[in-house]
């Protein structure tokens, strides 16, 4: 072999690499929006570091639970808020299905259940057992419930199974679905002014931990199989008589052709991985800041360049 084949042949090696990174589909990355604040800026964030590589990008709004079985179909390419409490099962379904995969966790614990502000413990102290704030329930008491106790449950497409927990652990309360994420937050706010007592669904990572100071509520602890085995939990007869995961799982989820048809898109994804504090600022900026979603990612992405700029070094 000649110096110029052998020059030829090492160059070309040189530039297989960048040939392989080259390779994304000229199609567009369809991402998910979903009806909280942290999943769109994230997946605003997601998609800006994915435009920045060249890759086109399409935004669609989701149904967050059939979300999956679009990814599966390939309509939609990832998700990348899948709540191991309010999402695990529809997850789960669409992986023993197939057409998705695990694309790993984010290093972020979440935990989704009943929740009150700490002011609400002046009118019940016993809290945070939820037997204590069944013996309370006249205190949540509105017009609305009558004589029990209201509890404000997340969206209805969230399924958090409120009303089955009523039921199965025996609870003298009215549970009430909020229309979206800001009513949850509007309710809180309404009560701050005169310290009323009340319970409502909430989550960690969000900003309101940073806002308002509270407590998740302590039901039965949460055991595999609560959702689905009579069996399992305090009450034999009935499904979720259980809390929800105290340390649940944030993952990512992707259809199973996007690492052949975007491979740098998908290499990237699978360096994705948001912290707690990090996702609690997203949501800041949209429901604190009152920035529109595209301007909060930009900003996160102004404030954090060294962060994603590692995910996208290959």
């Amino acid at each position: 072999m000649n110096k110029f084949t052998t020059a030829l042949a090492t160059g070309v090696l040189a530039l297989a690499p960048l040939a392989a990174v080259a390779a994304d589909s000229s199609d567009p990355i369809v991402i998910p929006i979903h009806n909280w604040s942290s999943q769109i800026v994230m997946s605003n964030v997601v998609g800006q570091i994915l435009e920045s590589m060249g890759n086109n990008v399409e935004y669609v709004t989701t149904d967050s639970q059939a979300v999956y079985e679009s990814v599966r179909l390939g309509d939609v390419t990832m998700e990348l808020e899948v709540w191991e409490g309010a999402f695990g099962a529809s997850f789960r379904a669409a992986l023993e299905k197939g057409g998705l995969h695990d694309v790993g966790d984010h290093n972020a614990v979440t935990r989704e259940d009943w929740w009150y502000p700490m002011w609400t413990k002046e009118a019940c102290p016993g809290l945070p057992s939820w037997e204590a704030l069944n013996e309370c329930a006249a205190v949540f008491a509105t017009a609305e419930t009558g004589d029990k106790g209201r509890y404000l449950d997340g969206p209805v497409d969230w399924l958090k199974h409120g009303q089955e927990r009523v039921a199965a652990l025996g609870m003298n309360f009215e549970v009430v679905n909020a229309g979206s994420a800001a009513a949850l937050w509007a309710e809180i706010g309404a009560a701050e002014a005169d310290k009323r007592p009340v319970v409502v669904f909430n989550w960690t990572p969000n900003f309101a931990e940073a806002v308002w100071p509270g407590e998740f509520v302590e039901f039965p602890e949460w055991v595999d199989g609560c959702d689905k085995d009579p069996s399992v939990g305090p009450n034999p007869d009935a499904l979720y008589d259980c809390g929800n995961p105290a340390k649940g799982y944030l993952k990512k989820a992707a259809w199973d052709g996007m690492e052949e048809k975007w491979p740098a898109a998908y290499a990237t994804l699978t360096k994705i991985s948001f912290t707690n504090p990090q996702i609690a600022e997203m949501a800041k900026f949209v429901d604190i800041d009152e920035m529109e979603p595209e301007e909060a990612a930009a900003e996160w992405l102004e404030q954090n360049e060294a962060v994603w700029k590692s995910w996208t070094a290959m």
